[in-house]
């Protein structure tokens, strides 16, 4: 029996079923909503948040509104995965470059004394499937992980409760492990 429950938000991503089996792999029971239902507030039953990656980019906000509302006021920690974190990031100010499409493992330097990191080596190999890249990090949010094509591979909130991965993390085993380390900020 599983002791937590994420609320996962499908934004289109390709990889639904391999993200949920992750959270699931770590102890956690998954509900899953698209992101144009997601629901105002939380009601007590979730204790994390996480957004997937997305077919579309993350410019809309408009659309994403409801679902940046819900993140912002949440009590909970955050995920955003690829997509996922760019919703975040320009919903805060940032902006998004083009870059060459990678597709494929990639290596990227994390700062170790993140919690989010416990599990992993300073350098990780992290699965990408994207051409958008997030030149620097939004107002409120730091980086805390860098590769070659992404000063901000990863960020984290000032209040360190809203984290974002550039990396599809439910692919490869650095991954797994990342998503590890975010578990045990809700568990």
């Amino acid at each position: 029996m599983a002791s937590s429950r994420v609320l996962v938000v499908n934004n289109g991503t390709l990889s639904l079923k391999q993200l949920r089996k992750r959270f699931e792999d770590l102890g956690s029971e998954t509900d899953t909503v698209d992101a144009a239902s997601v629901p105002r507030k939380l009601d007590g039953r979730h204790q994390a948040i996480v957004l997937s990656g997305t077919k579309v980019r993350a410019f809309d906000s408009d659309f994403y509104r409801p679902l940046i509302d819900l993140v912002m006021q949440a009590d909970v920690p955050v995920l955003g995965i690829c997509g996922g974190m760019q919703i975040i990031a320009v919903a805060a100010g940032a902006e998004l470059a083009e870059g060459p499409q990678r597709v494929g493992g990639h290596e990227a330097h994390v700062d170790k004394e993140e919690a989010l990191f416990s599990y992993v080596k300073p350098t990780v190999t992290v699965f990408h499937r994207h051409t958008l890249y997030l030149q620097a990090a939004p107002k409120g949010f730091r980086s805390i992980g860098r590769s070659e094509h992404a000063p901000v591979e990863f960020m984290r909130s000032d209040d360190g409760r809203i984290f974002g991965s550039q990396a599809h993390l439910e692919f490869r085993n650095d991954g797994m492990e990342i998503l590890r380390g975010f578990a045990e900020q809700y568990q």
